[in-house]
């Protein structure tokens, strides 16, 4: 951990009480820095620096804002705004993860990293902002009331997915590091018009490791690629969950995936103005939810709920609800040919997921399980029928509808893949239109 925060003159906004002020900030926090580094002095350290950030900087920035109204600045609100955030989300969640973790160490990275990073950030540029020579970063944010409603549904996917109770640490996260993280970016794009949008998840490796790595069985405390792996498909299923409550999402589709190192990560930041740029406290680890999206200033996330159009907002979310979802199939076939073919013939009636192996279909089928696997038969290393039998020894997938693809057809092949009980098999010499036919067949029954 860095042991100083050291005060440079690019810092300065021109106007002396503040830039005093923040050479104060600068000061005390290199103390607090140097104090984190000794183990001894590493709680105190982080008990005087909430009570400065309570105290002291409280009374800061009641200063600026005192400063901003007497020259007419038109952003005070939005500086404001900054202000509360960090007074009514982010100490608070800090100290408390601090107390509830006996100040351990990655809790005191935690409130470094993030009071380091928020300082300077906001330093480099909402208070530069004040004096023109910058511009704020935060004038585009979604409304309240739809900021809200994104914090609401992230929150319960969060318990969904994982059984996690998380907690918002800040409207407006700013960047900063929060120990070791993995930056994954998803490019939305459209056909109908030029508009895009970019999402990025930042997550702490040890959140990764806790539910990722652990529904996968894996006992490390490393990630590896594996992990990485099974992350990007959970992280896509999270933002497509999310997705469902913005406006036109059906329209958009990944164009573009990326994984970023930190500096590349910066990069996007400071480029672009966020839409959305949470920070969560898990309780296994930070996570982040940034999106660049301008026409959501537009569109909207969703119509607020007031007594005026309660009855109207509610039929339509019932009608929302009644739409038949799209029945989700597995296909595992180490030939890409094959996986892309089937993906091109069924992805208009069903939501379709790929593997190249019958690893990558267990990592698969464990952290989204589908209605239907189509699984090759044969396979280099691990085959169809070994495959089967790992899905069938877990207790929670013996009733997984598994249909077997086979380039065979001849009377002996026939009867060792019938013998291993599957729905049913279907050969990969069928004309494209027959081995779509069949798999209608196969949901119509399931329905009937």
């Amino acid at each position: 951990m860095d042991s100083r925060l050291e005060w440079k003159e690019e810092y300065s906004i021109g106007v002396e009480s503040i830039d005093k002020e923040h050479r104060r900030l600068f000061k005390i926090m290199t103390k607090l820095l140097a104090f984190v580094n000794e183990e001894k002095k590493s709680q105190w350290a982080c008990q005087e620096g909430i009570k400065y950030f309570k105290e002291h900087a409280m009374k800061h920035f009641a200063d600026e804002e005192k400063y901003m109204m007497s020259i007419n600045y038109a952003g005070i609100k939005t500086h404001r705004h900054l202000h509360q955030n960090f007074r009514k989300y982010t100490l608070p969640s800090l100290e408390e993860e601090l107390e509830r973790s006996n100040y351990s160490s990655d809790a005191v990275e935690h409130f470094i990293g993030v009071c380091t990073g928020w300082m300077i950030g906001h330093t480099l540029t909402e208070d530069r902002a004040i004096t023109g020579e910058d511009v704020s970063k935060w004038v585009d944010l979604l409304p309240d009331e739809e900021l809200k409603a994104m914090k609401k549904v992230i929150l319960q996917l969060v318990y969904d997915m994982f059984q996690l109770e998380s907690q918002v640490v800040s409207e407006t996260y700013s960047g900063e590091k929060f120990g070791k993280g993995v930056y994954y970016r998803l490019v939305y794009g459209s056909d109908e018009d030029e508009k895009k949008s970019e999402i990025i998840l930042v997550f702490e490796e040890k959140l990764l490791i806790n539910t990722v790595g652990k529904a996968m069985g894996m006992k490390t405390d490393k990630l590896d690629s594996l992990m990485i792996n099974a992350a990007r498909y959970t992280a896509r299923q999270f933002v497509e969950r999310v997705r469902e409550h913005l406006p036109d999402a059906e329209l958009y589709e990944v164009r573009e995936e990326n994984l970023l190192t930190y500096e590349q990560f910066r990069e996007v930041f400071e480029r672009e103005k966020m839409q959305v740029s949470l920070l969560f406290d898990t309780g296994a680890g930070y996570f982040a939810y940034c999106v660049i999206a301008p026409h959501l200033l537009q569109n909207g996330v969703g119509t607020p709920i007031e007594a005026d159009n309660a009855m109207s907002e509610i039929e339509d979310y019932l009608k929302k609800r009644e739409k038949p979802k799209k029945h989700k199939i597995l296909v595992v076939d180490d030939s890409m040919t094959i996986r892309e073919g089937m993906k091109n013939l069924l992805c208009e009636d069903y939501e379709i997921a790929l593997a190249q192996s019958g690893m990558s279909a267990l990592q698969s089928i464990i952290l989204d399980k589908p209605d239907l696997v189509l699984l090759d038969y044969e396979m280099p290393v691990c085959d169809g029928r070994q495959v089967l039998e790992m899905i069938r020894s877990e207790a929670e997938f013996t009733g997984l509808p598994v249909i077997f693809l086979t380039g065979r057809t001849d009377q002996e092949s026939v009867r060792k893949v019938i013998s291993l009980k599957p729905e049913g098999y279907l050969s990969k010499l069928l004309k494209p239109e027959d081995i779509k036919r069949k798999i209608d067949i196969f949901f119509e029954n399931q329905n009937a």
